[in-house]
């Protein structure tokens, strides 16, 4: 499977058209667009030569009218920054400096707002309020190019999208008002008063500023939804520590992460994260791998023990070599699991997609034959423009073909979070419709903490003395066990035993002396060792 970045993308209807254009290419045995992510994953045939194809594809692409070039390590950590929100932010602050005083203009006096005097009436006034109008769309225009640049490509491609609707709704109302102005002109050079004031009234130009600026809004509001999105993947890559402290010529040497290489010893401390996936050399302690395994009690590790990136060394310090490294680590794969399950279709965004690739085009049908329709019931041509304006203006394809894969992401983002990691969207659809869940692992569905439950204790060891002195050997220790057992005597509301001597035996228990006497809690063969148990408490 190879991944792509995809530029040029703006609606459903683009990622169609990408979509359909690589599943063309030979050697492609399936292509899957991702809008959210503007990404691409392509399978290949086994027989596909893959230097070829990748140029196939790309040539394909851009013959589409988009851009593409293989993924990268920083273009998959980039693509999950949010770029767009504060780039349509600062061009809807500044299309709204335009358009608030055109609406006061052109609208303002019919909701009793005061107009100057220059701005009534016919002959150079109505020139003044026309070229005042215009003079406060361009601008507009010009902030939102976006939207007529990437029409005229989906013209030009035989593949109009979301932006061909938008730039034909908008250029519309501003083509039409300059022909208004050319009709004021011509009233006023031929002496016809009631030619200006018909025009006068047939301005559109707000209709063009408001069309692009609501459309901002709506594009603002659906990066900063893709943005949050995303949130879940940044969490997981979070959880890798970006230093590791790599052992060379004897001496620690703190390093980034991208810099330790395989076969390179690595030192880790109580309490930090494990950086890349190794094998421990030297050292005991316990790991809590909650993190990629959701599995609440911390694993013993000892030399010869495997150790993953982004889990937690708890006891002794673990001298470890490295085995995988960046993009093999299984931090990694799962960061990529969650991502490529959003950029995967469920059935429902399927048929989305096949809703949205003839979308546009019916549209546009749909608003000619409106304006053709009002022309032939007798209706002006200003009349039937309008309708035809408003039938391009309110489509919008986009809600449709972004709303399922943002309701993807975010449910493999809230999923990876609590440990839940689904490898397609259409796996994920299906659990919506999940009614019974059956598992065969005791102990998988818990709280995460383990709690003490129940205390054996004899005739000659009461139960409270027990707790008491178990609570004072756990004290010292990060044992989720032990916090679980300090828990229960906190809550009993008993005193601690003093512990002396205390010793942490990793993976098998602890031992200290109280009032000169040895104590010690662990596993059976650590106790063994100790003492001769009752049959009854084995």
């Amino acid at each position: 499977m190879q991944r792509y970045d995809i530029t040029g993308m703006s609606c459903a209807a683009c990622a169609g058209h990408v979509e359909k254009a690589v599943a063309a290419v030979p050697g492609v045995a399936s292509v899957t667009v991702s809008l959210l992510t503007n990404s691409m994953q392509v399978d290949y045939t086994p027989d596909a030569d893959p230097d070829a194809t990748a140029k196939r594809i790309l040539r394909a692409v851009d013959a589409a009218g988009y851009g593409a070039s293989p993924a990268t390590a920083e273009s998959e950590s980039a693509e999950l920054e949010d770029t767009e929100t504060p780039k349509l932010k600062k061009r809807l602050i500044a299309s709204l400096c335009f358009l608030v005083p055109l609406m006061y203009v052109s609208m303002g006096h019919m909701i009793g707002l005061p107009l100057g005097s220059v701005f009534h009436g016919g002959g150079w006034h109505a020139i003044l309020y026309a070229g005042t109008q215009l003079a406060l769309t361009l601008p507009v225009c010009w902030i939102n190019r976006a939207f007529f640049i990437s029409g005229w490509k989906g013209v030009k491609t035989r593949a109009p999208g979301m932006d061909t609707l938008v730039a034909l709704g908008a250029g519309a109302s501003l083509a039409y008002g300059l022909f208004a102005i050319v009709m004021i002109c011509l009233g006023l050079s031929s002496g016809n008063d009631d030619l200006v004031m018909q025009y006068r009234h047939d301005l559109y130009f707000e209709s063009a500023a408001m069309i692009l600026t609501l459309i901002t809004v709506g594009k603002t509001l659906e990066a900063y939804s893709k943005g949050k999105t995303t949130d879940a993947l940044k969490s997981l890559m979070k959880l890798a520590p970006q230093t590791a402290c790599v052992l060379r010529d004897g001496e620690q040497v703190t390093v980034p992460v991208s810099e330790v290489a395989v076969g390179d010893l690595f030192l880790v401390r109580p309490g930090e994260s494990i950086p890349v996936d190794g094998t421990v050399t030297e050292g005991l302690s316990s790991v809590n791998e909650a993190a990629l395994t959701g599995e609440s009690m911390p694993v013993d590790k000892f030399p010869g023990s495997p150790v993953s990136a982004a889990t937690i060394n708890q006891n002794g310090a673990l001298t470890c070599r490295a085995e995988r490294v960046g993009q093999d680590t299984t931090l990694s794969q799962v960061i990529r699991l969650v991502r490529d399950a959003a950029a995967t279709k469920a059935p429902l965004a399927k048929t989305a997609d096949k809703v949205s690739g003839i979308f546009v085009p019916t549209v546009i049908c749909i608003a000619a034959a409106t304006f053709l329709i009002w022309l032939l019931l007798g209706q002006t041509f200003t009349f039937a423009l309008a309708r035809g304006i408003s039938v391009l203006v309110i489509s919008c394809p986009c809600a449709l073909g972004l709303a399922t894969p943002v309701a993807i992401m975010v449910g493999s983002g809230v999923g990876a979070k609590n440990g839940i990691l689904f490898k397609t969207a259409a796996s994920l659809e299906t659990t919506g419709y999940t009614d019974t869940v059956l598992l065969d692992k005791t102990g998988t569905v818990t709280t995460g903490e383990p709690s003490v439950v129940r205390i054996i204790g004899t005739r000659n060891v009461p139960e409270k003395f027990l707790l008491s002195m178990a609570a004072g050997l756990e004290l010292r220790s990060e044992h989720p066990l032990a916090r679980a057992i300090l828990q229960r005597a906190d809550t009993d509301k008993l005193s601690y035993a003093t512990v002396s001597d205390f010793t942490a035996v990793p993976g098998k228990g602890l031992q200290g002396k109280v009032a000169g006497k040895v104590i010690a809690g662990g596993n059976a063969d650590f106790i063994s060792t100790h003492c001769t148990l009752p049959d009854d408490l084995m």
